[in-house]
């Protein structure tokens, strides 16, 4: 596909992602336990956090996306679609959560895929190392992040919980896979306004 055709093709992907219904996924849902959130304070602190997951994995998405487009290394962009396909499933298995905790995406999952592909187009054309330092970094702050979580959600929540422990495990690979293909380490301060900009992120998807 020329340029203009990949694009087409990102932006049906992107509505589809953003605004479609929960993506098929190719692993099976890692959520084994019986449904044990029954409490409203719980099950929409429950949907909050489930809320974030996802619409972190909505910008894992364009992350990728953006990453390989501006990618001119046919082996990386290899690696990144691969990836991405790990990042589909924890897309699709979010969002069924959610639907079992009666709650919904972020409202807000456009502008985070937006802002996410820009960001991943802009760091492929820094450079492969610095890409793929940006993808590594990413992927850390994403596994501590799924750590906090499994540490926040409700007590009785073991559906979500076994979720988001198979993303943590994922999320490790990924930032592994980019430290061996040779991640450049990122100077602190944009590691600290990548957090922060997470943390907004999260702030919003939460209750949005």
């Amino acid at each position: 596909m020329n340029r203009l055709d990949q694009l087409l093709s990102r932006l049906n992907t992107t509505l589809h992602i953003t605004l479609g219904p929960a993506p098929a996924h190719a692993r099976q849902n890692p959520a084994h336990s019986e449904e044990n959130v029954h409490g409203q304070p719980d099950r929409r602190h429950a949907a909050g956090l489930m809320r974030v997951n996802h619409s972190g994995e909505v910008c894992a998405q364009a992350l990728y996306s953006g990453q390989a487009f501006a990618s001119r290394n046919p082996e990386l962009q290899q690696k990144l679609a691969h990836a991405a396909e790990e990042e589909l499933d924890h897309l699709a298995w979010c969002a069924e959560r959610l639907q079992e905790l009666g709650s919904q995406p972020s409202r807000l999952n456009v502008l985070w895929y937006g802002g996410s592909w820009l960001l991943g187009a802009v760091a492929s054309l820094a450079g492969e190392r610095w890409n793929l330092g940006f993808l590594e970094e990413t992927e850390r702050q994403v596994e501590a992040h799924l750590q906090g979580h499994l540490e926040r959600l409700p007590e009785g929540d073991q559906r979500s919980r076994e979720i988001v422990a198979q993303m943590k495990i994922d999320e490790a690979e990924h930032a592994d896979m980019a430290r061996e293909a040779g991640a450049a380490s990122l100077p602190e301060p944009v590691r600290s306004m990548m957090s922060a900009s997470a943390g907004v992120m999260k702030w919003l998807a939460y209750r949005l």
